[in-house]
């Protein structure tokens, strides 16, 4: 029987929506014996999952959201939405959140947040807050008050919100002195995050008025996270009307949105992204369950980019599988759409038959930490010659690898993405591996799993 994962399960206990497992100081990668073959279902997706938490709080009446993640990112924005007033019903033992909705409404007119360092959260909660009638606060761990947010500030300002950052930077903390959200038009920046954005038009129906239109000043990062956040809108009863040319969107006000009953989330495509790059390593072959060639999900592309670099790639409604054939082909990969698996590239990367550049992607610099730097860093460590450019960087295959243990700064993505690396080579260990509960809890248990070994999927 092959490993089946089918979504968080009740071995990772709440303590006030935080994640806790025991902590280890490092965790060292065991090199696989033979290709590594096998079924996996990962959690629900946090981007989706964080999305439909806001619009379940702008519906009407009661959303019952199945599949969804519970992670630190997802405890977050609950946490969020509880301290605003909403009513908010975890079953993490059937993966399943209910939100009930207050039509548009903030319930609380003062509230003091916390979003940890979840970029989602800290995004989408400070448009919504311009919706209430009060004074709020937003605060994050020390890594937020480093992550820029004043483009969204200057586009709500545009919009007659009374928002600055306490300190001055450009960065949380916020406060939001807030007397309604009116509709009009403001024009916000893409180049930064497309979160700005999404925010901006999750919040943008319940405006007063008739219609928001929302223009993207320059080039739109990770677009496909745009359409994701159009697409999700449409089931809560909501359509996006986005110019052809222009970078316009706009979007009818004056209204609540619809619960649609029960919304589905899928599974999460940066997640599966380390299980398919296991395959391409390995030369085995993975298949991830719930992601299907109808994915609302950008980052599911990632298989395209494994595809031209050698791997057979197979599709069907509601499973994709990647299938390794030898060593990876190098080669030249534009990742600004699909980001967050710029690091899962990277771990292919360092087993190529030719150097590997991940290009157009300066913006993870912002991310949990500097990603492009933090990739640079602990691939030297490892021995691999890299050369790093402000948007992009280059990654030389590598045949024999030093042992080392990968500094995680605190981000999620350089524990996960890294441990792909100990498959193949011994003597890499993990540091802070808790590090994961940002978004994928039981992410080593999953890999365990799924490296023991199990039959070829048919």
């Amino acid at each position: 029987m092959p490993f089946v994962r089918s979504g968080p399960d009740a071995r990772f206990p709440f303590r006030g929506h935080t994640l806790y497992s025991n902590s280890v100081q490092n965790r060292e990668i065991k090199p696989v014996e033979r290709p590594v073959c096998g079924v996996v279902r990962v959690p629900g997706s946090k981007s989706i999952t964080n999305r439909a938490l806001a619009l379940a709080a702008l519906a009407t009446g009661p959303t019952e959201l199945t599949g969804a993640l519970f992670a630190d990112d997802t405890a977050r924005m609950m946490d969020c939405l509880r301290s605003l007033g909403f009513e908010v019903e975890e079953r993490p033992e059937q993966a399943s959140i209910r939100v009930t909705g207050q039509g548009g409404r903030i319930p609380r007119d003062r509230a003091e947040l916390f979003v940890g360092n979840s970029g989602t959260t800290a995004r989408f909660i400070t448009p919504l807050l311009a919706l209430g009638y009060g004074e709020y606060f937003i605060d994050g761990v020390p890594r937020m008050r480093e992550r820029p947010i004043s483009d969204l500030i200057g586009a709500l300002k545009q919009l007659g919100v009374d928002i600055e950052s306490s300190g001055g930077s450009g960065c949380p903390p916020l406060r939001v002195r807030a007397t309604g959200l009116r509709s009009g038009a403001c024009t916000v920046r893409g180049d930064t995050s497309s979160q700005f954005l999404s925010g901006l038009l999750i919040a943008s129906p319940c405006a007063e008025g008739k219609e928001m239109r929302l223009t993207v000043d320059g080039p739109l990062l990770s677009a496909p996270y745009v359409t994701l956040t159009a697409d999700i809108m449409r089931a809560f009863g909501v359509s996006v009307e986005e110019a052809v040319e222009g970078g316009l969107y706009v979007v009818p006000a004056g209204r609540a949105y619809d619960s649609p009953g029960t919304y589905a989330i899928e599974p999460d495509a940066s997640s599966a992204s380390y299980f398919w790059a296991a395959a391409a390593i390995t030369g085995g072959s993975v298949r991830v369950e719930g992601i299907g060639r109808q994915s609302l999900q950008g980052d599911a592309k990632f298989v395209e980019v494994l595809g031209a670099m050698g791997c057979d790639v197979a599709y069907t409604d509601d499973a994709i599988t990647v299938t390794g054939n030898g060593a990876p082909r190098g080669g030249r990969f534009d990742m600004n759409a699909i980001s967050d698996t710029a690091m899962t590239l990277a771990a292919v990367a360092v087993f190529a038959d030719s150097p590997t550049s991940i290009e157009n992607v300066g913006h993870i610099r912002h991310k949990e930490t500097d990603r492009l730097r933090a990739i640079t860093n602990e691939l030297g460590r490892l021995g691999v010659r890299v050369e790093e450019r402000a948007d992009g960087i280059t990654i030389h295959p590598a045949a024999n690898l030093n042992p080392a243990t990968i500094q995680t700064y605190d981000d999620h993505r350089m524990a996960m993405a890294f441990a792909l690396i100990g498959l193949r080579s011994p003597g890499v260990a993990i540091a802070d591996p808790d590090c994961v509960r940002k978004t994928f809890p039981d992410y080593f248990v999953c890999l365990e799993q799924l490296t023991e070994g199990s039959e070829l999927p048919q």
